[in-house]
């Protein structure tokens, strides 16, 4: 008898394993669009334009624009200075006098337009107090084969490079098949409101509807998801909304000395301590499973092993996935207390504490739904939670089986070799959510190589960008030009 329980769950455990096999060598990713056929990449000499973007880098357009306008006025002036040919061609129009919203004309009327849009407003830099920086934030120093400064990556950079994409195809008298509207905002750090929002109030009143559009949100990582040796283009079809949350704890007030059981900060501080005991519920679904899953295929055997297996070995997967920030993010809203407030004097109970919570919202839970989760966990009537206005949903996930993410994958390819291209989720706020209102797709990605080394320096220390990832971008923004 205990032979054969052992015959049965020998050949039990050779099935599972021949089930296992089978599937880790079947498994590929599901299919996005491809282009059949795009141009070849065209030699691009990126000093010039580093001495372009060095320029752009010293006008200190730090948002809001009402505090240093002229240098908002001034960078528009070098984009129309330094890209003659590209002006000729295009119409511009400003809107709301600080973003420029450029038109090229195209060969086919029949055809809706494209958008290339980036945003030249950036965040402080605290440049009065340089401690960490190797070169001063606003100096637009060029060394070791980069261009520093603040903007360079987010996302003077990028804007500079499609506009000398553009130069280079007006000067060969190039014309687009369908219309190309580039938008380069001047608010994105502080809403988008004035810039791309009003943008597509424009288009609206214009009657335009967008093919697609393309904007920042997403990198070609090198080295960014362990046990993956290969470059991953990222293009982002969605991204996740955005809401903060005042909670307010009240109790009695009074002297230090005499504090009772239960203060406003303690009531509030286990308020706080709830939301983060207990995340909100994620997983691999949707987009989150789309950009995992198109990943899977180009691990090695172990990994893709669990991938292929994912009726298996799912929950393990999602603990891994779920246990580093960054990969935790795409699979769930994610709770960030940024703020406190209480009582302006040490020795004073406040009778109201308030913690200031940011959420960003995944696809598949809605701006109701958080605020129902929030109140169910923290679960006190002594804590009032109050929504902020300018919450906002995710956007709507966008398609990467169309025609445009096909032109966008082959020109990563094209340009930057053999990199895995999947379909991602932005977790930060892009000027897309406005864009997405006029567009029937929206991407989000720049052409530029994106290292570890390189998270901190977004709105953080020695923002950079090399010489050639300008040289790539150009060749990039020019394929995409010429095949959109």
């Amino acid at each position: 008898m205990i032979r054969r329980i052992g015959i049965g769950l020998g050949g039990a455990l050779l099935a599972l394993g021949v089930v296992l096999a089978v599937n880790t060598l079947r498994y590929a990713p599901e299919a996005v669009a491809t282009a059949a056929r795009v141009s070849t990449p065209t030699a691009v000499d990126g000093t010039r334009l580093a001495a372009q973007l060095a320029e752009a880098v010293r006008l200190r357009t730090v948002a809001p624009a009402e505090r240093n306008r002229a240098e908002f006025e001034a960078f528009i002036a070098l984009l129309e200075r330094s890209f003659p040919r590209a002006n000729e061609v295009m119409e511009r129009e400003l809107i709301n006098g600080l973003t420029p919203l450029y038109r090229w004309q195209g060969r086919n009327p029949d055809l809706a337009p494209v958008l290339l849009t980036g945003h030249y407003d950036v965040v402080p830099a605290w440049d009065a107090d340089p401690a960490g920086w190797e070169h001063p934030p606003f100096a637009g120093e060029i060394a070791d084969g980069f261009v520093w400064g603040r903007g360079t990556l987010d996302d003077k950079g990028a804007i500079l490079a499609m506009m000398a994409a553009a130069e280079g195809l007006a000067a060969e008298g190039f014309q687009p098949e369908r219309t190309l509207y580039f938008s380069f905002g001047h608010d994105e750090e502080t809403g988008g409101r004035m810039g791309a929002a009003a943008v597509v109030a424009h288009l609206q009143a214009q009657g335009v509807r967008l093919a697609w559009s393309l904007d920042e949100g997403s990198m070609v990582l090198r080295g960014m998801v362990p046990g993956l040796k290969q470059d991953v283009a990222s293009i982002n079809v969605a991204e996740k909304g955005y809401m903060t949350v005042d909670l307010v704890a009240s109790a009695a007030g009074g002297h230090s000395s005499l504090p009772p059981r239960e203060t406003a900060v303690g009531i509030l501080a286990a308020g706080i301590a709830k939301l983060q005991e207990k995340p909100f519920p994620g997983g691999l679904t949707d987009v989150s499973a789309d950009f995992f899953d198109g990943l899977g295929p180009h691990f090695g055997f172990p990994e893709k092993l669990v991938f292929a297996n994912q009726w298996l070995f799912r929950p393990v997967l999602e603990s891994q996935l779920g246990g580093s920030e960054g990969t935790d993010a795409m699979l769930r809203t994610t709770v960030a207390p940024t703020m406190l407030a209480g009582s302006d004097t040490e020795n004073v109970l406040p009778q109201e504490a308030v913690a200031t919570v940011n959420f960003r919202i995944h696809p598949r839970d809605t701006v109701e739904s958080v605020l129902a989760y929030v109140q169910a966990v923290v679960d006190d009537p002594r804590i009032e939670i109050r929504p902020r206005e300018g919450a906002r949903g995710a956007s709507t996930v966008s398609s990467a089986q169309s025609e445009a993410f096909g032109l966008l994958s082959a020109s990563f390819r094209a340009v930057f070799g053999d990199v895995a291209v999947v379909p991602g989720l932005t977790v930060a706020a892009t000027d897309s959510a406005h864009y997405q209102a006029v567009a029937e797709d929206s991407y989000r990605i720049n052409p530029f190589v994106f290292e570890p080394h390189d998270l901190p320096r977004i709105h953080g220390v020695n923002e950079r960008v090399s010489l050639e990832n300008l040289e790539k971008a150009v060749q990039f923004y020019r394929i995409v030009m010429e095949g959109a």
